[in-house]
């Protein structure tokens, strides 16, 4: 219970301060004159200002808060090193019962754990802190205890920036006599064209121990195979060429040899990502005729910008017989060595639409064509009844590689295109729109040839015409191989009977052809969605094997997938660590790198003072290393005391309170102050009367 003197003014505070002036003036004024009386009058005007100011007396019980002390734990990935984690929890429990058998004290414990949230980039306590405290005064704060190794990225650099003045202790983890190797990743691009090199730079790092001066062997990786090593200099900057073999995301990963007596090979690695980019997809087209889809095919390459195209129509063929000299032709000469010989490594892909067999190309250059799709080019043949006619490409070395042969003719009447079992599982045809309903809702065609194909793991027939194959995709060599055996697909982009998906299919059609990585039939892929690690299997087989997936830090899981849509199988999981991950299903396997490449939880992992000394000075806390359970006894210290000693460490009581009840007293009311007043002008009358 506390008493205080109060005042409930009755005036506001400008008159009252005037009618104050005044009556000093007046007073001042009757006893400079000697007035008979004159100190009666002043103690009565005195007495009326003082009423004014409504004087009274104020009793308070109010009921002391608890103290809030708050047990901060660090359960970052550097605390998992070296049996840290174990000694951490042991310690946290002990703390914990200390600090909560304080009288007057409330615990409150905030855990930081860097696996909720790996985009973090380091361990931050003190926001973990500043959350803790969000709804607590800065007058109820009784201190702070940090265990931590001392691996802090979010220190203040002035403790008023805290919020609190109380103490902050810090219990280290780990040995001072710790020793790490370590690679950093200096510099590294983004992004890389196909084809080209690019430079990574990178350093090597040993603390704890006196340079050696000799070299050490980094092996570099990329997509997970061994393609070099190295070596490098502990503590210079030192690069390293990459070349980019395939367009989407390419993972290379540098290693460093171990350290003898090391805390750690975490980070005697590092993974980024480089997300390869195609300069530009050279496509040639060359058009036996015109016809009407010859600009089907060019309307939709010319629309891709990543796309440049060639485009050649054949208007006068050899066997021509024209009367019309050449030189007076307005035509382009068709430069077949140009591009079949000396140029032809320079596509991607190359479209016969229509096209049959003219003393155009000689059978020399189709042979270079063969040869160059074995090599890991691309063909894709749009034909048409031509396919089995005397003409055919099949009669040329170009059936080499073609992935069927004619037979059975032209089959001439209506028929709708439709997805064939394999072709829902695969890439370039799953998920058309209108492939769902039977049949299709697509419009019709009315001509296709036949063909024959053989059986294998590496030619699918995905859409069939008249129960016979339409679409025909095959794996030769290196290389892809496209075949259509008709030549009506512009009907549905020319919105006959409502059309079809012709952009669909054609654009996945040639990327597919040109190696795009997400048109791969047989794909294990890792990929991140928000807090969400996703494995995805992409295959034609109707079942997939489960899949092994290890963390950065070297722990394995069995994962089952689970079928979303034909073709197509996936399983999520937390992406709980930075670092890279790997998948794995016995054939093929995956790596992503997930955070940063060089995450900063273990740019430095041994046990340091450096960072939270000079804070822990500032605000009277102490700093010592945990031995086993030799932890500090708790005490209460009032503030401006000392706050640590030997086996000791305090903390602040609060100066916090909560009103209860409250009673006022008024020194001036009613009858008494009345009495006192006219008592006060009575006697300052009698004393001037007389």
């Amino acid at each position: 219970m506390t008493w205080s003197l109060d005042f409930a003014p009755l005036l506001p505070p400008v008159l009252l301060a005037a009618a104050a002036l005044a009556m000093v003036a007046l007073a001042g004024l009757t006893l400079w004159h000697g007035r008979r009386g004159a100190r009666w009058r002043a103690a009565t005007l005195g007495l009326l200002v003082l009423a004014a100011t409504g004087p009274e007396i104020r009793r308070e019980s109010r009921k002391p808060l608890t103290g809030v002390a708050v047990l901060v734990t660090d359960r970052s990935s550097s605390q998992t090193l070296v049996g840290r984690d174990a000694e951490t929890e042991a310690a946290r429990k002990i703390l914990a019962e200390r600090i909560a058998a304080l009288p007057g004290i409330e615990l409150r414990e905030a855990i930081f754990d860097d696996r909720d949230g790996v985009d973090s980039d380091g361990t931050r306590l003190f926001d973990t802190l500043g959350r803790a405290l969000s709804d607590v005064p800065p007058d109820r704060v009784a201190g702070v205890v940090m265990i931590t190794d001392g691996q802090v990225h979010d220190v203040p650099e002035r403790a008023a920036a805290l919020g609190f003045a109380a103490p902050l202790h810090v219990v280290l983890t780990g040995r001072p006599d710790e020793i790490d190797r370590r690679i950093e990743v200096i510099r590294a691009p983004r992004f890389g064209l196909v084809g080209k090199p690019q430079t990574v730079a990178f350093r090597i790092v040993d603390a704890g121990v006196p340079p050696t001066g000799r070299p050490v062997t980094v092996t570099v990786k990329r997509d997970g195979e061994e393609i070099r090593t190295l070596q490098a200099m502990p503590g210079r900057d030192e690069t390293v060429e990459i070349d980019i073999p395939h367009a989407g995301d390419v993972v290379v990963e540098l290693e460093v040899a171990a350290l003898a007596g090391e805390i750690t090979t975490l980070d005697n690695r590092a993974a980024l990502t480089i997300e390869g980019i195609r300069e530009h997809m050279r496509v040639l087209l060359v058009s036996g005729e015109p016809h009407p889809g010859e600009r089907t095919w060019r309307d939709l390459l010319k629309s891709d910008a990543s796309v440049d195209l060639v485009h050649f129509t054949i208007l006068r063929p050899p066997e021509k017989q024209d009367a019309t000299p050449i030189t007076e032709l307005a035509l382009i000469a068709f430069p077949t060595r140009e591009l079949f010989q000396e140029k032809i490594r320079d596509f991607d892909l190359i479209v016969f639409d229509r096209y049959r067999r003219k003393a155009i190309l000689p059978s020399i250059y189709l042979d270079n064509i063969a040869r160059w799709v074995r090599d890991g080019g691309a063909v894709l043949v749009a034909s048409g009844p031509d396919l089995g006619g005397p003409a055919s490409l099949y009669d040329t070395p170009l059936a080499d590689v073609l992935p069927g042969r004619p037979a059975g003719g032209v089959f001439e009447g209506p028929f709708v295109p439709r997805v064939s079992t394999i072709g829902a599982r695969h890439p370039v045809t799953r998920d058309l729109p209108g492939a769902a309903s039977d049949p299709p809702t697509w419009a019709r065609w009315f001509r296709r040839s036949g063909l024959d194909i053989p059986a294998g793991d590496d030619v699918a027939a995905v859409m069939t015409g008249a129960d016979r194959p339409l679409l025909v995709l095959a794996r030769k060599g290196k290389g892809r191989v496209g075949l259509m055996t008709s030549d009506q697909v512009w009907l549905w982009a020319r919105g006959f009977e409502g059309g079809g998906p012709h952009g669909p299919l054609l654009r996945r059609l040639a990327h597919w052809l040109m190696k795009e990585p997400d048109l791969e039939e047989e794909r294990l892929r890792l990929s991140r969605h928000g807090r969400d690690l996703v494995v995805e299997r992409q295959t034609l087989a109707e079942t997939t094997a489960p899949v092994e997936i290890e963390t950065p830090t070297g722990a394995k899981r069995r994962l089952e997938l689970a079928t979303t849509r034909p073709g197509l199988w996936r399983a999520t999981l937390p992406a709980s660590e930075p670092g890279l991950w790997r998948a794995s299903d016995g054939s093929r396997s995956a790596l992503l790198a997930v955070g940063p490449p060089d995450p900063r939880e273990f740019t430095d992992v041994l046990s340091t003072e450096r960072h939270l000394a000079p804070l822990v000075a500032t605000t009277g806390g102490s700093l010592m290393r945990l031995h086993g359970n030799d932890l500090p006894r708790l005490l209460l210290r009032d503030p401006g005391t000392a706050m640590a000693g030997s086996g000791w460490i305090g903390l602040t009581p609060s100066r916090a309170s909560v009103l209860e009840g409250l009673d006022r007293i008024a020194l001036f009311e009613g009858l008494l102050a009345l009495a006192a007043l006219l008592g006060l002008f009575a006697v300052t009358w009698w004393r001037e009367g007389r």
